[in-house]
């Protein structure tokens, strides 16, 4: 079953690597594999049956408490240096959540209280469901992030991010500076690339993005005039349709390179497929204390994208869970 999940897998990355279905494929390979080896475990030697035992039961067990730890400080770290938004607050969140389970669990062991054991099962049935997509998309993001580009591309497009009294912020400094480094990788290989800025203009803004980018753009040595700015979008899918529209106009038949933060990259993917756009997405560095928390929000857009199915299926493991453990 594990190789028949890798085959279809790799046929679908083959088709398009845009699709989140390819990162659940890859997910229920390994866990196939993983099912597969803990029912012919006592057929294997003593030592890798216990390896297998320590690594597919221990190992989760650890890699919770330490992760609820880790989540947290990076939590406090985002509170101090970020404001206090949901998105930013969803690394501390999660890691009171991640506790929060251990904690109902460590109970229903200790109290053997029917009501809390049904409870503490229910919550691990839902809990497992979305840990085991978080994992297939946190492993998928990382080897998408990993594909070569393709050289010959005719645009290389920039996504838009909050600019600050007319500044541009390290985050979005550094999808600009990876814009210039694939820009002139083209020039150099005889391309003609043109650059699209693309971002309008916030509440709290004094320009479009769209401007103070190419701003930047031409301050670091891109001319002027291979610099187009799309100064309309307000959200990433706005981003990707409108930049569409704008290299359609200028050349009909093209490939672009799309560039965000690395956070963003598998999720602006999945967008640019649904927007018909010819390209792919890569990401450009983040830091490190901002990248835990705009991963798990990446991760909850796409859920909820897809909510009725995820919201479904977390319902149903959640009330089996809530049944099968009840006396």
């Amino acid at each position: 079953m594990a190789a028949l999940f890798l085959v279809v897998a790799l046929v679908s990355i083959r088709q398009d690597r845009r699709r989140f279905r390819n990162a659940v494929l890859l997910g229920l390979a390994v866990a196939s594999l993983i099912i597969a080896l803990l029912g012919d475990i006592d057929r294997l030697p003593l030592d890798v049956a216990g390896t297998v035992v320590f690594f597919v039961l221990l190992i989760p067990l650890i890699t919770v408490l330490v992760l609820a730890v880790f989540l947290l400080a990076n939590g406090v770290t985002m509170i101090r240096r970020e404001s206090r938004s949901l998105g930013n607050l969803l690394s501390f969140l999660t890691g009171l959540g991640l506790f929060a389970l251990v904690v109902l669990l460590i109970a229903a062991e200790y109290t053997q209280h029917p009501a809390i054991g049904a409870v503490a099962v229910s919550a691990l049935a839902a809990v497992a469901y979305v840990s085991f997509l978080f994992c297939c998309y946190l492993g998928y993001a990382f080897l998408y992030g990993r594909l070569r580009v393709r050289s010959g591309v005719d645009f290389v497009v920039v996504l838009g991010s909050r600019i600050i009294n007319g500044r541009i912020p390290p985050l979005l400094a550094s999808r600009l500076d990876k814009a210039i480094a694939l820009y002139r990788n083209e020039r150099d290989q005889g391309g003609k690339p043109i650059v699209i800025t693309s971002g309008g203009q916030g509440t709290d803004e004094n320009q479009p993005e769209s401007h103070a980018m190419a701003d930047y753009l031409v301050a670091h040595g891109v001319p002027d005039g291979e610099v187009l700015r799309e100064d309309r979008s307000a959200t990433t899918a706005q981003n990707l349709t409108f930049s569409r529209e704008l290299m359609r106009q200028h050349r009909p038949e093209h490939r672009c390179v799309v560039v965000t933060n690395n956070f963003h990259a598998f999720r602006t993917a999945i967008l640019a497929r649904t927007a018909k756009v010819n390209g792919q997405v890569v990401g450009a560095p983040t830091a490190l204390y901002y990248w835990p928390s705009a991963t798990i929000r990446e991760f909850t857009a796409i859920l909820m994208e897809h909510r009725l199915v995820n919201f479904g299926v977390t319902g149903l493991l959640a009330l089996t869970g809530f049944l099968a453990a009840l006396p």
